[in-house]
């Protein structure tokens, strides 16, 4: 019978467990990464009181109707806090909220084949963030086709970056391009007679 020690047994038991400095200072790192990553993780509550009325006046712009974007932006909150842990990883969780309430006020838009009615000005959603736009110019989004009209309105009102548009509305950035150069043509077309300069001189 073999009596002599294990060599493989004496190697294990000659191993250092123990975490020296350069270990240590890993795993705080690491503590350190996490503890700031959980502190800023906006909480839904913050969120939903900074951005519902900026994503309530996008979509009230867009869709020209200020009933609608109420029930739209409030469905999409709903929806962002049951997904929140997945939505406030997103580069643009405001986007999101904004892609979504326009999805669902097209499916309602839709299902009931209702018309988009005269712009309100007097709705709390339009209120809360400001005065309405100039009528004239209210006028001439209103003869935008609503995908136009969601493109300026990402871009020229809210002020979202090219690919922040088009994240938010599930487009390809060269097709936010390419429909933001119809929509502002269009545009200049309409409000050509406003400008002073486009008059002709007395005589």
């Amino acid at each position: 019978m073999n009596t002599e020690p294990n060599d493989d047994v004496g190697r294990v038991r000659d191993v250092d467990f123990t975490i020296g400095p350069a270990e240590q200072l890993a795993v705080e790192l690491v503590e350190v990464a996490q503890a700031r990553t959980v502190q800023a993780i906006m909480p839904f509550e913050e969120f939903y009181r900074e951005q519902r009325a900026p994503i309530g006046r996008a979509l009230a712009l867009t869709l020209r109707d200020t009933q609608l974007a109420s029930e739209a932006v409030d469905e999409a909150m709903a929806r962002a806090y049951q997904r929140w842990s997945r939505v406030q990883a997103l580069d643009n969780p405001g986007g999101w909220v904004y892609r979504v309430g326009l999805n669902w006020s097209r499916s309602i838009l839709r299902r009931a084949h209702r018309p988009a009615p005269t712009w309100v000005t007097s709705s709390s959603v339009v209120a809360d963030v400001g005065s309405a736009l100039d009528p004239a110019i209210d006028r001439a989004l209103a003869r935008l086709s609503i995908e136009q009209r969601a493109v300026v309105v990402c871009r020229l009102l809210i002020g979202y970056s090219e690919a922040q548009t088009a994240a938010a509305l599930g487009l390809r950035p060269g097709t936010v391009k390419s429909r933001l150069a119809r929509a502002t043509t269009r545009l200049q077309s309409l409000l050509s007679p406003l400008d002073p300069s486009n008059k002709d001189e007395p005589r």
